[in-house]
């Protein structure tokens, strides 16, 4: 059995009741004057309009991100480009319940990751207050992330199906977490064991007659990109295949208007959400995994809504068939959402896909100059109040802010000083402990010098830590040989990492050259490698520091999953946290790190 929401919404029930009652599309046609043009949209028209609102790798933001985490990028009639402040819960409920006004027919979607690397206000609390947020925001249906199954599949049952968690059980007396209104769809994750998906995977909107199904799949690769324990026991599928297997059974129900939630994404060609990526041709102005998705995916699906990159688009990929199809990803953190018309036929079921009425779609800034949501601000007290004694308390001090998801560079500042702060930690551990470092996927925001609360600028809290650190993963110590290292560093940019370079962050004394003008391995270039000054020699062995999700062979680097004589230290946050503690103080704070000790040929 499929994993369901504990309860269907009031408005859901009410829109399943309301169906029952509908007359067929034939007897609507049949009733119509002879001659007469059925309208667009009216009572009893051939052709209504079908309004998808989607948005994509939400994170658990519920407070406006801070920083360049928390701004997108506008293209300008003049050519010049303008950033704007955007996101936050209260400002996404008040864009999504506006954009609803006047629409009847609107379903809103999203492509996972909306929980996950979340600031600490969620992730404190196992992200209770996203998913309650996103029950509030009317969120009808979404696909798992690979960030869902950061706790693993036990963990992401809960979160659908309710109750308190196992271990910090529930967070106020008398108060018990219902979990999600909304499926989860899982099409392409099932059990070792059973070989059935391990939550549903498909689910059909209903409403007056309209019949819109959903299938949600992540990417194939989600074992690669999260702990092994938070995949234990599952199985990821190929994406397209699977999403074909699901678009035949919806077909065979009756089912032909078909949306595919896909946690995968691309990258266009400009980094402007308001970016043209079919200005050359269809699709032209889009790289990376989802181009061939969307050429491959079965032309019963009508469009695809996409996320994982963290990237605004929405670019027409033609099916296999040629015919011109929707692919849209909405950024990440709620900074924009994406307006979808999909026409609906009422006589055929499905959606109009011509050049006269193909799909359209449009992604939208959510402002922080509209009025806030009033339940949102009244959640967000609620939970911050929870919070507060944790996520106030400062543990260091930064002079500047320290760019980290923000950064623009493969080498960020803040991912050599988190680097640092684990060589730190490693050596009062181990006194051979020789480097460190740290996967750039691991920095989940920026360090911002200005003070987001009462802290005063330049102090770092506790939360704000978190948000930077938020998977609970070990700093691990392991031995590699001089050889192993190389080739770790060589992974960075080829084999899995070849189409898109995971560049590690490295502590200090670590430094090489990146020559980004080669290709694949020999990027790196081996003879620039040097340890505190030293070449490195291939039959040494250095003790290496890391994070437990790399030590285990994590985004590609199966060299450091080879590693020998493991020691397990304590939990990154903490190791970091204590790092700008012992090495900071109001009257001499940490200066950010110039993250030149990887010297990049473009």
């Amino acid at each position: 059995m499929y994993a369901q929401t504990k309860r269907p919404r009031r408005r859901l029930r009410a829109v399943l009741a309301g169906a029952a009652t509908i007359v067929t599309a034939g007897a609507l046609m049949a009733a119509l004057p002879a001659g007469a043009a059925p309208q667009k949209g009216a009572a009893g028209g051939r052709y209504q309009d079908v309004q998808l609102l989607s948005f994509n790798d939400f994170h658990g933001n519920l407070e406006p991100p801070a920083g360049s985490s928390g701004q997108v990028t506008e293209d300008q009639a003049d050519g010049t480009t303008k950033k704007i402040d955007a996101g936050g819960v209260e400002y996404l409920a008040s864009s999504l319940r506006k954009a609803r006004q006047g629409h009847p027919y609107s379903v809103t979607a999203a492509a996972g990751d909306l929980i996950g690397a979340s600031p600490l206000l969620s992730g404190l609390f196992h992200d209770e207050p996203t998913v309650e947020a996103m029950n509030k925001l009317d969120l009808d249906v979404t696909s798992v992330g690979n960030h869902e199954f950061d706790e693993g599949s036990g963990e992401l049952a809960r979160l659908q199906n309710g109750g308190c968690h196992p271990k910090d059980g529930c967070y106020e007396d008398g108060r018990t977490f219902e979990g999600a209104d909304y499926p989860y769809l899982a099409a392409n994750v099932t059990d070792e064991k059973t070989g059935k998906p391990v939550l549903a995977p498909y689910w059909v909107w209903k409403h007056k007659g309209v019949k819109v199904g959903f299938i949600g799949v992540t990417l194939e690769g989600t074992p690669d990109i999260v702990s092994a324990e938070g995949v234990k026991g599952l199985k990821f599928h190929d994406e397209i295949e699977t999403v074909d297997k699901y678009a035949k059974i919806l077909d065979k129900q009756g089912v032909k208007s078909i949306v595919a939630l896909v946690h995968e994404g691309g990258a266009p060609a400009s980094a402007s959400y308001n970016y043209d990526c079919d200005a050359g041709g269809a699709g032209s102005g889009i790289s990376g995994p989802i181009v061939d998705i969307a050429k491959g995916v079965t032309s019963k699906v009508d469009a695809l809504v996409t996320g994982h990159t963290h990237n605004a688009y929405a670019c027409t990929i033609p099916d296999p068939a040629g015919k011109p199809r929707m692919v849209t990803s909405a950024s990440s953190f709620g900074k924009l959402y994406t307006d979808t018309t999909l026409t609906y036929d009422r006589a055929t079921k499905d959606v109009v896909r011509t050049s006269v009425k193909s799909p359209t779609s449009e992604n939208h800034v959510v402002t922080r100059t509209q009025a806030k949501a009033a339940d949102m601000t009244a959640l967000i007290g609620q939970w911050n109040k929870l919070a507060a004694p944790v996520a106030n308390q400062p543990v260091g001090f930064i002079s500047a802010d320290v760019p980290g998801r923000g950064a623009t560079t493969p080498e960020a500042p803040l991912g050599d000083l988190i680097a640092d702060a684990q060589l730190e930690h490693a050596k009062s551990l181990d006194p051979k402990a020789a480097l460190a470092l740290m996967n750039p996927g691991g920095i989940r925001s920026d360090l911002v010098f200005k003070a987001s609360g009462s802290e005063g600028d330049g102090v770092v809290t506790y939360g704000e830590g978190f948000a930077v650190q938020p998977f609970s993963n070990t700093v691990n110590l392991v031995d590699l040989t001089g050889e192993q290292l190389v080739t770790a560093l060589k992974q960075q940019v080829s084999g899995a990492n070849a189409a898109s370079p995971k560049i590690l962050q490295p502590s200090a004394g670590l430094a090489y050259t990146l020559d980004m003008t080669k290709a694949g391995a020999d990027r790196v270039v081996t003879d620039s490698i040097r340890l505190n000054g030293a070449a490195i020699d291939p039959a040494a062995t250095y003790r290496v520091a890391m994070n437990s999700f790399l030590a285990g062979g994590g985004d590609g680097f199966a060299a450091l999953g080879a590693g020998k004589n493991p020691l397990v230290g304590s939990d990154d946050l903490k190791a970091f946290n204590d790092y700008l503690t012992a090495n900071s103080s109001a009257s001499n704070p940490i200066e950010p790190p110039k993250a030149d000790r990887i010297t990049i040929v473009k």
